[in-house]
């Protein structure tokens, strides 16, 4: 019986790609699933074979540990060089995307609170 090895939910293109060249490198046979058209299915990489459930688990949670470390450690460097990605430095770059934002996250605010502070 199929065995869900890897939800495709919110993953990047890039690391879905590394776990299908990884699987296929050691020889696991899988297929993949698509959330769909309104996005209600399982999107997600099945292993075929339920013995090589366990081997797969585990290249996979190797990966994900390996590509954890290597993202980390890109972004510390990004960091340690001033290049991460700020809110000033977002605001720089897209400002009226930025502000337009901000009066959105204001005027929820204003229609939540606002009924709790009219009593008078």
């Amino acid at each position: 019986m199929p065995t869900l090895l890897f939800k495709l939910h919110n993953v990047p293109e890039d690391e879905a790609e590394e776990v299908r060249e990884l699987l296929t490198e050691h020889g696991i046979d899988f297929y993949e699933t698509e959330a769909g058209r309104w996005g209600i299915s399982v999107a997600g990489i099945w292993v075929k074979d339920e013995s090589r459930v366990a081997t797969a688990r585990e290249l996979v949670d190797r990966y994900q540990h390996e590509r954890g470390e290597r993202v980390r450690a890109a972004y510390e460097a990004k960091r340690q060089a001033g290049e991460h990605e700020t809110m000033a430095s977002r605001f720089m770059h897209h400002p009226i995307q930025f502000i337009l934002y901000l009066l959105g996250i204001l005027v929820i605010f204003y229609f939540t609170v606002m009924p709790f502070l009219d009593w008078g």
